[in-house]
Parts: C-alpha cells; structure tokens; sequence
C-alpha cells in the first residue's frame, strides 16, 4: 500500500480545519441551540459549554431534566471529539448525576483521555455556579474518514 493510500485511510491526516471553520461546524448544531447551550471555548481535544437553566428545562419534581444535563454534556463531547477537524461519532457515553440543580447555570467541561486514529475516549464534568460537580459523563468516539469542513453549510 502506497504511503499516499495510507494517509487518506488515517483521520488522522486531514488538512486542520481554521478556528472559524471549526467554530461554523460547531455553531450548525440546532440542537443544542435549540436547548441554550453555548460553546464558551475549545481547544484540540477540549471543549467548554454552558447552559442556563430554563423553566423548560426542568422536569416534574422542577429539577434540571437529566437530558438536559446529559444534552449539555453530550454537545461539550462533541465539540471536543470534533475539535481535531475529522468526523467522531459517538458510539457510547454514560452519566452519572450526583447532584440535583433547580436553577443557574451549568457547565460542562470535556477533556480527551485517549485519541488513536480510529477511537478515542473523553471524559467530561457538569458543574453549577458553584464549581459543584452536578454530573460527570464519560463517552467513546469513533473517528471517521471525513474531515467536518464536509458538514459546513448544511
């Protein structure tokens, strides 16, 4: 196999998107728009969100709705997981909620563990005003031969 052949079947080795590219790529997710969540910042490997807690965001004992805080930290995951340009796709993530929040702001915080070609692994932490861990969400990606300057626009 061809050197040429190996570097176009590693996501690895895909022209780095520019800040704005990625922060287009990342502004096209309506559903998290559609929930409030905002990216503040990401870095490769790293992403930080927040979200406002609204009335629709609680549940019937008016607490947070833990898809809402899973959805917070799902879309801190991404942009994390997606934040070296190539296409991940989530292919498991769990939560676990250790604290319940009526109201405020919350934060998600991801950071990548571990990052092969192919899977990586990241682990992200829900927090309140307070820096008060609310959840912490663990999840795997896996990487495909796509860069995400593909998804720019749709």
């Amino acid at each position: 196999m061809s050197d040429e052949r190996k570097q176009s079947n590693d996501p690895g080795q895909q022209p780095s998107p520019t800040p704005e590219q990625l922060q287009a790529f990342f502004n096209g997710d309506a559903f998290a728009a559609a929930c409030g969540i905002e990216l503040i910042e990401f870095s490769p490997g790293k992403a930080r969100c927040k979200m406002a807690v609204l009335p629709e965001h609680l549940n019937g004992f008016g607490v947070c709705h833990g898809g809402a805080v899973f959805s917070l930290a799902d879309f801190a995951f991404a942009a994390a997981s997606n934040s070296h340009g190539t296409l991940a796709m989530a292919i498991n993530a769990n939560i676990s909620f250790v604290k319940a929040v009526k109201a405020g702001v919350l934060y998600a915080e991801a950071h990548e563990e571990t990052r092969n070609p192919r899977l990586g692994t990241y682990a992200i932490r829900i927090t309140d005003e307070a820096d008060d861990t609310v959840a912490v969400f663990q999840g795997l990606v896996y990487r495909k031969n796509t860069p995400v300057t593909e998804f720019l626009g749709r």
